[in-house]
C-alpha cells in the first residue's frame, strides 16, 4: 500500500470543533500541495462557523466576513461536514481512532471564570458569554432570560466580550434593527428599562484590555452618553513611568479616548455608559434572594518584581446600584472524554499543539488548537497562526510515521457510522440551505440574515 498521504491513501484527519481554529486547520492543510488529505469536521451544533458566528457582536458584521474565507475551504471536495453531532455522545474518541490516522481539537473555552466572591450566585448575576449567546441566536441559550427591567446593569472586566456586552445594552432598538441580533433578543431589549450601564475595570487606563477601535465606538452611541470619573482617567505616577518606558500605541490612543470622554458633559441621552478604572466587586448585595448592588474595592496601581503594572486593593469601597450583574473576567475550556486536561488552566494538555499525558508524553495522533490548546488570548485571526503550528506538527509526525491506525480508511464507513448514530445530521450542503433560507429571512427586514434559534426549526426547513 502506498505511504499515508499519497493520492491513493490519503490521510485522514477528524476535526471536532468548527469555529475559526477549526477552519484554519483546514485551510493550512489543503495547502500542502505535496499531501492528499481527507477532513473531516464534527459539531455539536447544526451550523458552523463556532463563535464567528454565535459569539461576534451582530453590530460588528465586517468581523462575521471571515466566513466567506471559511466558505471557501468547505467547497474543497475532500472536506466534510458533519453538524449536530456531539463528540462524547454520538461520536467517540475510540470510534475516531478507528477510521482517522489523526484527530485534532478545536473546542475553544465556552465557559467563563467565576468572580469567586460572596453574593455571586444570587437572581440577576450571569456569566458574560450566557448574555453573548442568547442574543446572538445559539440555541441552547435562546429560552434564557435576563432581567432587563432593571435600571442599573454592572459588567465586570474590560475585554471585548465585556465591551460588547455594554455596547448592545446601550444601543437603540433601531441600532440594533439593523444588525443579524436574535430576534427574541431585539424584541426583549426594544422594551429593555436599562438606563445606566457600569463597566467596572481591575486595572487603570494604560492597561487596558479593549482596542482603540471599541473604545471609540462608546462615545459613538446615539442614545447614551459614555462618560469616566476624571480620577480614574487620569494616569497615576506608576503608569505614567510604564507607559513612558513601554512606548504602545495602542495604549496611546485608548489614553486618548479616556480623556475625552472624562470630560465631556452629560446631555439628554436617554442612558448613562459609567466606565471605571482600578475598582473590583468584593461582594454582589442582595435583597430577597435578588442582586440590588455591586460593592466594589478601589485599586491602586503598584509596580511589581517583573516591572509590570499591576492593581492591588485598598481600604476604600463604594456601592454601586445594580440589579443585573454580568462577570466577563476570562475563559476556560471544557474537558473532552478521553482527552488529556489542565484543570486550573482549562486546556487541553499539550507542546504546540500535540496532545501529551500530564507527565508530558506525547499521545499518538491527538492534537489541538485554538482557545481549547492555548487558552483565550487573541483575536480571530490569532488562530490563523494557532493552527498553522498544530497542522506543521501533524505534518511533522506524518513524515515520521507517528499516527493512529485505523481500522477502515474508507470515506463511507464512517458517514454510515455518524448517521446511524444521529440520523439528524447536518452536512455541508444542509448548512447551506439553512444559511440561504436565513439570508432571505433577513433581506424582508433589510437585515444581513435572521437567525433560526431552533434546531427543530432548522430541520424543518430541510423538510426533515
Amino acid at each position: 500500500m502506498a505511504e499515508v498521504g499519497a493520492e491513493s491513501n490519503p490521510l485522514r484527519v477528524a476535526i471536532i470543533g468548527s469555529g475559526p481554529a477549526g477552519f484554519y486547520t483546514v485551510s493550512n492543510f489543503f495547502k500542502q500541495n505535496e499531501l492528499r488529505v481527507e477532513l473531516d469536521m464534527y459539531d455539536r451544533l447544526p451550523t458552523p462557523f463556532g463563535l464567528v458566528r454565535a459569539g461576534v457582536a451582530p453590530d460588528h458584521q465586517k468581523d462575521k466576513s471571515v466566513m466567506r474565507a471559511y466558505d471557501k475551504s468547505a467547497a474543497n471536495a475532500n472536506f466534510r461536514f458533519f453538524g449536530n453531532v456531539e463528540f462524547g455522545s454520538h461520536i467517540t474518541l475510540e470510534d475516531l481512532k478507528k477510521y482517522y490516522h489523526q484527530v485534532i481539537f478545536t473546542t475553544g473555552a465556552p465557559v467563563d471564570r467565576n468572580l469567586d466572591i460572596p453574593g455571586e450566585e444570587l437572581v440577576g448575576s450571569h456569566s458574560a458569554t450566557e448574555f453573548v449567546a442568547w442574543y446572538n441566536g445559539h440555541p441552547d441559550f435562546a429560552n434564557l432570560a435576563f432581567d432587563l427591567s432593571q435600571e442599573s446593569v454592572a459588567i465586570v472586566g474590560m475585554g471585548n466580550v465585556a465591551m460588547d456586552v455594554a455596547r448592545i445594552l446601550s444601543k437603540t432598538p433601531e441600532e440594533l434593527a439593523e444588525t443579524d441580533i436574535a430576534d427574541y433578543a431585539l424584541e426583549a431589549l426594544r422594551e429593555s428599562k436599562v438606563k445606566n450601564v457600569y463597566l467596572l475595570g481591575r486595572r487603570g487606563p494604560a492597561q487596558a484590555a479593549f482596542t482603540p477601535p471599541e473604545i471609540k465606538e462608546m462615545g459613538e452611541l446615539i442614545d447614551s452618553d459614555v462618560t469616566i470619573p476624571a480620577d480614574e482617567a487620569a494616569l497615576d505616577a506608576v503608569s505614567l513611568e510604564y507607559v513612558e518606558n513601554n512606548p504602545d500605541k495602542n495604549a496611546d490612543k485608548n489614553i486618548g479616548y479616556i480623556t475625552d470622554y472624562a470630560a465631556r458633559e452629560r446631555t439628554d441621552k436617554k442612558k448613562l455608559l459609567t466606565i471605571r478604572f482600578l475598582v473590583s466587586p468584593v461582594e454582589l448585595i442582595g435583597e430577597g434572594g435578588a442582586v440590588v448592588a455591586v460593592k466594589i474595592v478601589k485599586n491602586e496601581a503598584y509596580k511589581s518584581e517583573d516591572g509590570s503594572v499591576r492593581p492591588r486593593a485598598t481600604e476604600v469601597f463604594e456601592e454601586l446600584p445594580a440589579g443585573l450583574v454580568f462577570r466577563s473576567v476570562g475563559y476556560r475550556g471544557v474537558s473532552l472524554p478521553g482527552v488529556p486536561f489542565h484543570e486550573s488552566w482549562g486546556t487541553i494538555e499539550n507542546d504546540k499543539g500535540r496532545v501529551q499525558t500530564s507527565d508530558g508524553e506525547p499521545v499518538t495522533g491527538l492534537y489541538t488548537a485554538g482557545w481549547i490548546k492555548r487558552g483565550p488570548s487573541g483575536v480571530i485571526g490569532t488562530n490563523k497562526t494557532c493552527a498553522q503550528e498544530t497542522v506543521q506538527c501533524m505534518v511533522e509526525d506524518l513524515e515520521a510515521g507517528k499516527l493512529l491506525s485505523p481500522e477502515d480508511t474508507g470515506k463511507d464507513a464512517i458517514e454510515a457510522l455518524v448517521r446511524e448514530r444521529q440520523p439528524q445530521v447536518i452536512t455541508y450542503e444542509d448548512w447551506k440551505t439553512i444559511d440561504v433560507a436565513e439570508v432571505r429571512r433577513g433581506e424582508a427586514e433589510n437585515r444581513p440574515r435572521v437567525k433560526f434559534t431552533n434546531v427543530g426549526d432548522m430541520l424543518a426547513v430541510l423538510g426533515r
